[in-house]
């Protein structure tokens, strides 16, 4: 009984050490692990080692604060959006690194594009829409019937395409019509009409 009070002999390092060093497990006969926290935590770091995985290094974190595992800075909660069903009640990455995930995610869903495979494009580009040849070029431009990425646009001009539904021979007439080439039909006889070549 007086081993109780004293503490628990850990069988990996064979250090006698307080009951509070050990996990709890209620299969064996006192309710604790075998081994001591710190043997545990080192026993399931080889484990995965082994396995090829990384094990995320323990950080201390001050009381109102949470790391980020992909900039790997602490920062307060207030830079967190709120989750409901995580062990802490915040999510897994800050804001900032929530939204960059989220947009790279979108991108390689719809258009099968990388963050870097976008930045080379616009790169190619030398950063302005192929178009207009002066607005920065900021939104992916897409054949709508073969997914097939075309370049990357402006606002304005990406819009436009949108609203002549990518059919050339609207954007032709158009055209024609902005240069003074009125796209009318001449009346040659009754219920006759030419059109302009």
């Amino acid at each position: 009984m007086s081993e109780l009070h004293q503490g628990k002999k850990c069988s990996r390092c064979k250090r006698t050490l307080p009951r509070n060093a050990f996990a709890s497990n209620k299969s064996i006969s006192d309710d604790l692990q075998s081994y001591c926290r710190v043997c545990s935590a080192d026993y399931y770091k080889r484990r995965q080692e082994a396995k090829g995985r990384v094990v995320r290094v323990k950080v201390p974190v001050p009381r109102g604060h949470k790391r980020c595992p992909q900039c790997e800075k602490v920062k307060p909660h207030g830079e967190w959006e709120r989750n409901k069903t995580s062990s802490d009640g915040w999510a897994s990455y800050c804001r900032d690194c929530r939204a960059e995930r989220n947009r790279d995610s979108y991108f390689r869903r719809k258009y099968g594009l990388s963050q870097d495979q976008l930045r080379d494009l616009v790169k190619q580009q030398v950063g302005v829409c192929v178009i207009c040849l002066a607005a920065p070029a900021e939104h992916v431009d897409h054949d709508h019937e073969t997914g097939k990425v075309r370049g990357v646009l402006c606002f304005s001009c990406n819009a436009a395409l949108g609203q002549f539904k990518d059919r050339a021979d609207v954007m032709r007439r158009a055209a024609a019509y902005l240069e003074g080439n009125v796209w009318k039909p001449t009346l040659v006889a009754s219920g006759v009409y030419q059109l302009p070549s």
